[in-house]
Parts: structure tokens; C-alpha cells; sequence
């Protein structure tokens, strides 16, 4: 077993302190958006974090992200939140397998500098964080859609977690929420039965600023689950997000305020020797969680793939990655739709999905593995 984290064991605060805390230069605030009763608590928190330039805007349109260069777009794109209205389209829920019953978003874009981005292939222009201030609207069909699901309403399986809905989609909502104040809101009133008592929320962050989670009355009802990977590959790729150490820290620490807690592996890379790597990883795990009562733990685990499409953007914002993305050592998949991804062969998957399969038994045999993609 790894001892990088035994030290620390014993000696972890309730509360520990944030290593990443993204705050944006500069807030856009769109006229749809400026009167909405939770814009005055997103900008309160700006104000709070120390952002000085704010921009009320006099129609809904955003200005002034786009740079010389892409390179110059991009950065400040990346340091750019915008305040808007969620449309129509973004306000009905669609089924998320297989992670949850429905998705809800309260965000689109992410802060972060992940060189693998899911979110780059699917996201238009700029890749600005746009935060959506018409919070009732978006989570109000948490109530209308609630006994409504296929993926874990009454599933064997999943069923005892009610309807779930996730909010990580399109955002890590940890990583913006010490300026938006969401994700508090909805975990608060999801905790409270605002919308029920068979319901769940859940998401996924690379984050580790729980401070304000640990306080809330949560009843169980949401789901933190940390993106890890490999030590290697998260140093590596996992550009502007907390360290590998101080998610499973904060992981901890939620568990030890009794949510329920899960690992998001992901991207699995059959990069050589990823069997120490992820082997070290689950390590570290294994210890972050030693001794936490009445543990609740799940596994997620997505490999690798890309699309022509976010290849293309990934080498735009990353021109000098070294991550693999190679079409001649991939398989194509197509979807229904008729769109290709590019994921490992058939035997590397079958192999890497073996592996972790057994060594998620031995290692943490109280973490069911809840989907392999």
C-alpha cells in the first residue's frame, strides 16, 4: 500500500483548507439576467473574492472575449464568468446514462485546464463559464420529474437513490461555486425535501473547496464524486484543478459528514505501466477512506476517447499536449446519430476493464462499480 497519504491520517481537519479556488477576472452580467433574485448572490460573492470588473451589459450578448489569437481567446475566455439566463432548451431534463436519471445544469463551461476536456467537442465559441442565474427555473423540474427515471429509479441496483439528477454535465459546479453559490442552494434544498424525499443529486469535481457542503444539512441526498486518475496522469493533464492528494482529502472529509461519496477514474489511459499507476492510485484511496463510519462509496470508470472534433479543439487550446490521440491505435465507434469516437481496442479495454474489476474488489471491496464506458 502507498503511504503518501498515512501522515495525514489522524490529523486530517474536519475542515480542511482549499488548495484551488478558481476566481475570474472579469464577471459579464447579461440584462436578462440582472434582475434575477440569485444574480445579487453571485455577484455578492465576486465582490467578496475580490473581482472588480463587472460588467452589467445592456442586451443578453456577451463582448469582448475574443483575442487576437486563439490562444489569447482562450485564456480569456478561461477567466471570464458570465451571468445569464438559462434558455428554454437547457431548462428541460434529459436522461444522463449512465450516470443518472436526468440532468440538470446550472452551469455551462468550466474553469479548469484539462487537456482531455470532454466538454471541448460539445461546447460552441469561446470557452467562457456561463453561469445560469434563473436558479428556481433550473431546478424546479427536480419536482416534476421526480419517480420518472430508467437509469436508477427503480432499478435493482441503484433504486435505493431514488430519482437522480446530475449537475456535472456541462461544469464542475464545485469549481465555480465560491462565486455562484449553486450548488450550496440546490444541495440545501434537495436536503430540505424542497422538491420530495425520493430524490437525489449528484456530481463530479476535480475541485476541493468543501467548506461551505460540510456545513449543510444534506440528508444524504447528494452524491460527491472526485474525477481521479492515475498520480502520473492527473500532474500531467489535470491543468488548473486541486491536486490528486487534496481531492481524496476533501473526499474524506465529506465522508466523514456523512454524504454519500464516489470516484469518477477518468480518463482511464493505457499509457505503459498504467497498472502501478492506477494500482498507486487506488492505494491512496484505499487510505483516505481508512476508518470512515458508515462509508458510502461508489465507482465510475470512463477510458479515453475522442472525437475528430475535440481533437481538433484540444491541439488549438493545447497545441503542445502529449496526450494520445492517435487515430491509427484507436477503434472507431459511431453512434445511432452516426458520430465517431475514437476509443481503445476491443482487447485494451477488455484487459483494463479485467484489471480493475479485481483490483476494485480486493482494494475496496465496499465500492460497487457502478458502469465501464
Amino acid at each position: 500500500m502507498s503511504n503518501a497519504l498515512l501522515p495525514e491520517l489522524g490529523t486530517l481537519p474536519l475542515t480542511p483548507a482549499p488548495t484551488r479556488i478558481w476566481t475570474p477576472k472579469r464577471v459579464q452580467v447579461t440584462r436578462a439576467a440582472a434582475e434575477l433574485p440569485h444574480t445579487a448572490e453571485i455577484l455578492r460573492r465576486c465582490e467578496a473574492a475580490g473581482v472588480t470588473d463587472i460588467m452589467m451589459l445592456t442586451n443578453d450578448r456577451l463582448s469582448g472575449l475574443r483575442g487576437e489569437t486563439e490562444r489569447e481567446t482562450y485564456a480569456r475566455a478561461k477567466t471570464t464568468l458570465a451571468v445569464v439566463v438559462a434558455p428554454p432548451s437547457q431548462l428541460k431534463p434529459q436522461p444522463i446514462p449512465p450516470s443518472a436519471d436526468w440532468r440538470i445544469d446550472l452551469a455551462k463551461g468550466c474553469p479548469a485546464h484539462c487537456q482531455y476536456c470532454y466538454l471541448a467537442g460539445s461546447l460552441g465559441g469561446p470557452p467562457v463559464t456561463r453561469v445560469y442565474a434563473n436558479l428556481d427555473e433550473v431546478l424546479a423540474p427536480i419536482r416534476t420529474h421526480a419517480g420518472r427515471g430508467t437509469i436508477t429509479t427503480g432499478t435493482d441496483l441503484r433504486g435505493h437513490e431514488g430519482t437522480t439528477f446530475e449537475l456535472s454535465c456541462y461544469t464542475d459546479p464545485l469549481g465555480i461555486e465560491h462565486v455562484t453559490g449553486s450548488l450550496t442552494e440546490a444541495v440545501r434544498r434537495v436536503g430540505a425535501g424542497a422538491y420530495g424525499d425520493d430524490v437525489a443529486l449528484r456530481f463530479t469535481t476535480k475541485f476541493d473547496d468543501v467548506t461551505e457542503l460540510l456545513t449543510l444539512d444534506h440528508q444524504r441526498r447528494t452524491r460527491v464524486r472526485f474525477s481521479v486518475n492515475a498520480p502520473e496522469v492527473a500532474r500531467r493533464f489535470d491543468g488548473g484543478t486541486a491536486p490528486l492528494t487534496a481531492r481524496l482529502t476533501a473526499l474524506r472529509a465529506l465522508a466523514l459528514a456523512g454524504y454519500p461519496v464516489g470516484l469518477t477514474i477518468a480518463p482511464v489511459m493505457a499509457y505503459p505501466g498504467w497498472q502501478q499507476g492506477y494500482g498507486a492510485l487506488l492505494d491512496q484511496v484505499t487510505t483516505a477512506v481508512a476508518g470512515v463510519p458508515d462509508l458510502d462509496l461508489t465507482a465510475e470508470i470512463i477510458t479515453h476517447r475522442f472525437t475528430p472534433a475535440s481533437k481538433d479543439v484540444l491541439l488549438g487550446w493545447y497545441p503542445q499536449t502529449k496526450l494520445e490521440m492517435d487515430e491509427d491505435v484507436r477503434t472507431q465507434k459511431r453512434s445511432k446519430f452516426g458520430g465517431v469516437k475514437y476509443v481503445y481496442p476491443r482487447a485494451t479495454m477488455a484487459e483494463m476493464r479485467q484489471w480493475f474489476t479485481s483490483e476494485l474488489a480486493a482494494r475496496l471491496p465496499a465500492a460497487p462499480l457502478l458502469y465501464w464506458t
